[in-house]
């Protein structure tokens, strides 16, 4: 048996109110449609995308997917593109999902083509719990009888000749799921049980609420430590946690030389178990030759997203007696937070001295220390 699986991704997500749709945005530092097409790519199935070719290309890079075809004017169109797409692959089933769902529960897809050996279509869906009220201009008019209401939930699957003949045949493009086709022909659709891990992503607080509550407990927190030194060295700029800092003499390096930001590399690093700085930008390889370090930083964040795991917090402490770091530190927490793609909130930089000893108390260089926790799946 043949299963394919159209991954509707052509929504604009206006009641989101941001600037990128939501399926694109990162939910634990993965995209959300790339979490969708994961938990359906697992099982095998034959996967059309539809919507905007380079965002979702970009998205679902290294998944197996066929070529994303474009979307229509409504969710329903949308479908259709993707139906003829697929028939020259002649599926027998057809899964349809919102990209804006990225969790697909265990045992849901093999329950619904269990359902489909006796019926022409099957959803998931949860039975409806609160309490429905119907109102007008902010008044309650009525209480809407909730006994036999469910919410409906994807991917919902078909027979694909019947559910293709069907999409053929609509008139209009009115139906805001797919078993409504089924409906209007009187075909019987089975329900099985759906899930709240299950949630379509429409508002930012969906977004914030499966972060805390279906991805948080999921992930271990790796605590890192990072330490870095540089003497002083005249003629040369100084970087510090990528700000350039006005004083007399630089750090001598082969790189920028940028202190802090060393050091944050390495305890993100060393959270993420692979190993330091120095391992993934050899000194002595020439290409890394008075490189920009923000390059660096960029790669260790890179990292945390390619273990789907998530930035909780960063401490960085600059350790010398000059140049005087307070001034510069609302900056320097701008420019870490920025090359993180991290809330600011989360980047603490300050500074302190050694009280005039050491090789920091004489003037001879400065050091930093940092800390961040990672959270990990």
């Amino acid at each position: 048996m043949r299963v394919a699986c159209i991954l509707v991704a052509a929504g604009a997500g206006r009641r989101f109110g941001a600037e990128t749709a939501k399926q694109f945005l990162p939910l634990g530092g993965i995209p959300v449609i790339r979490r969708a097409a994961l938990a359906l790519a697992r099982r095998g199935l034959l996967l059309q995308p539809v919507g905007e070719s380079v965002p979702i290309d970009a998205a679902l890079e290294g998944i197996e997917h066929l070529p994303t075809v474009p979307g229509g004017a409504t969710r329903q169109g949308s479908v259709r593109a993707g139906l003829e797409a697929l028939v020259p692959h002649a599926p027998d089933i057809v899964l349809v999902h919102d990209a804006a769902r990225p969790m697909v529960p265990a045992g849901t897809i093999e329950a619904l083509l269990a359902a489909l050996q006796t019926h022409p279509g099957a959803i998931p869906a949860l039975p409806v719990s609160d309490t429905l009220k119907a109102g007008t201009d902010g008044v309650i008019e009525r209480t809407v009888p909730r006994a036999g209401l469910f919410r409906a939930q994807t991917p919902q699957a078909f027979r694909f000749p019947l559910f293709l003949d069907l999409h053929r045949a609509a008139k209009d493009q009115a139906a805001t799921d797919d078993a409504a086709l089924l409906e209007r022909a009187g075909l019987a659709v089975a329900l099985i049980a759906g899930s709240e891990a299950n949630l379509k992503i429409t508002y930012q607080d969906d977004l914030a609420r499966m972060e805390q509550s279906l991805l948080l407990p999921q992930m271990a927190p790796r605590i890192g430590s990072g330490f870095d030194v540089h003497a002083f060295e005249p003629g040369r700029k100084l970087w510090l946690c990528g700000v350039e800092v006005p004083h007399s003499q630089g750090l001598a390096g082969h790189s920028d030389a940028d202190v802090g930001l060393h050091a944050l590399c390495d305890a993100i690093y060393g959270a993420l178990a692979e190993g330091d700085i120095g391992r993934h930008f050899p000194p002595s390889d020439m290409r890394w030759r008075d490189a920009d370090s923000a390059d660096f930083v960029r790669h260790a964040a890179g990292r945390i997203a390619a273990r789907g795991g998530r930035l909780a917090n960063a401490d960085v402490t600059l350790i010398c007696e000059q140049p005087k770091i307070t001034p510069h530190a609302p900056a320097m927490i701008a420019r870490v937070a920025d090359l993180l793609g991290v809330d600011p909130a989360i980047i603490s930089v300050k500074a302190t001295t050694t009280e005039r000893l050491g090789f920091t108390g004489r003037g001879e260089g400065i050091a930093a220390q940092a800390s961040v926790l990672v959270l990990l799946p």
